[in-house]
This record gives C-alpha cells, structure tokens and sequence, in this order.
C-alpha cells in the first residue's frame, strides 16, 4: 500500500469472510462433483444442465440460452451436450425460428436419470450445506445470497425467473 491509495482493503473481519467463501466456492462443487461421479456416472456441470433444461417449458432451451444459465462456455456446452446425446439423455436440432441457433432437449430418459441421481445428490447438498446450519442461519444465507445477487453492480444474476 502506498501514500494517496484508494484502495478499500478488507478488513480482518471482511478478509476472514471472503477467504471462508472463497475455500466454499471452490471446495463445494468439487464435492459435489465426486458425488455425482460416483453415484450417477455424471458430472456436476451435466446435472446442472439436465436440471435447468428440466424446469423449462417442453424441457428445451437454445445453446445460448443454456450455456449463460449454466455459465459455461459454448464449447465446454457443447462437449457436455454430445456426451448427454450419446447417453440418450438430451437431443439437439436445429431451432426452427432461428436456423443459427440450436435447441437442447432434456429427453425422457434424461429426465429419468436425473431423477434416478437426485435424490443423492440432494442429501449429499443437505449434508454438506444444509446440516450444519441452524434454520435461522440457512434464512440468512438466503437473503445474503440474494441480496448479491440483487445487487445492480454484483454478480449477475442467471437463476431462472421462477427461483429469483
């Protein structure tokens, strides 16, 4: 730090926050990721998407559409989508309102397998989110969660209108 910085440093009550929710974003989905591996033979990027495309209409949405949802990379997207294609778990075609877009379809039996992995993939978050919290804590992390979300100049927000 020099003489004349504007810099709005952190104080030691900000910096041990922001370390703990850092250690958080990086440890949890990792986790997550382990459980799902294990149990569902997916990832959670592929769960992610299966459970985006499922709470839309007809379950389709654009590449687009998804991969800002998802907040992946349109070739990332693409590489999880023809993996889910092969497993018969999603289909893709042309969209027929825009021949430059194309529409991702969670299939039925993609909706079965996300089904099938829900339910451990839901005790797993309850486990390690959830459980050691206290009811009030968990009404906490929610306004805390969507007040940075809320915020004009935060993090964007992309969570479907319907969970806003």
């Amino acid at each position: 730090m020099t003489d004349g910085d504007d810099t709005r440093w952190l104080d030691d009550e900000e910096r041990a926050a922001w370390i703990g929710l850092m250690t958080v974003f990086f440890r949890l989905p990792a986790a997550l990721d382990r459980q799902l591996r294990r149990d569902a033979g997916i990832t959670h990027f592929d769960y992610q998407v299966m459970v985006i495309l499922s709470q839309t209409a007809e379950r389709t949405l654009r590449m687009s559409e998804l991969s800002a949802l998802t907040e992946g990379s349109l070739p990332r997207l693409s590489q999880v989508t023809s993996r889910l294609e092969k497993a018969g778990w999603l289909a893709r075609r042309p969209d027929p309102d825009d021949g430059r877009s194309t529409l991702a379809t969670l299939t039925d039996a993609g909706f079965e397998a996300l089904a099938a992995a829900a339910p451990g993939h839901v005790e797993e978050v309850r486990r390690l989110v959830f459980d050691p919290l206290t009811r009030t804590q968990v009404q906490q992390l929610a306004r805390i969660t969507d007040r940075i979300l809320r915020s004009p100049d935060g993090v964007p927000d992309t969570r479907p209108r319907d969970l806003r």
